[in-house]
């Protein structure tokens, strides 16, 4: 893969972020802060002026640089994020989807909301200012 085509790349992927993040501002029920992680990664790989932007951010830079460096989730996305899955669990339910398809969603759903509760939701003690 040339250098360029690998640019674009990474350039079309946090574009394309970028613009769900957008979204995710605009509608109350699509998260933002996910998306800009992915723009500010892919950024990284390919676009390191809109890295340095996305962590320049006033609101969402200090959230991203947290994720970078601590893994931390505030506590507020998470129950977002939990009251959101748990509304998508309730239409899957009565949904006409086949009923192991069902699980399987719900399954990966149950995994992710354990893996986002046990990450943490501040930065450790020793690295406060």
């Amino acid at each position: 893969m040339t250098e360029l085509l690998r640019i674009m790349v990474w350039r079309s992927i946090a574009l394309i972020f970028l613009l769900l993040a957008l979204i995710g501002i605009a509608l109350p029920v699509m998260p933002t802060v996910p998306f800009l992680l992915v723009a500010a990664w892919a950024g990284g790989k390919g676009w390191p002026i809109l890295e340095q932007k996305l962590l320049a951010h006033p609101t969402y830079g200090p959230q991203i640089k947290q994720w970078r460096e601590f893994g931390v989730v505030r506590r507020t996305p998470k129950v977002i994020t939990t009251v959101m899955m748990a509304g998508s669990w309730i239409m899957l339910t009565f949904s006409p989807i086949v009923l192991w398809l069902k699980l399987a969603v719900i399954g990966i759903m149950a995994t992710i909301l354990m893996w986002l509760w046990l990450r943490p939701e501040q930065i450790p003690e020793k690295f406060r200012k």
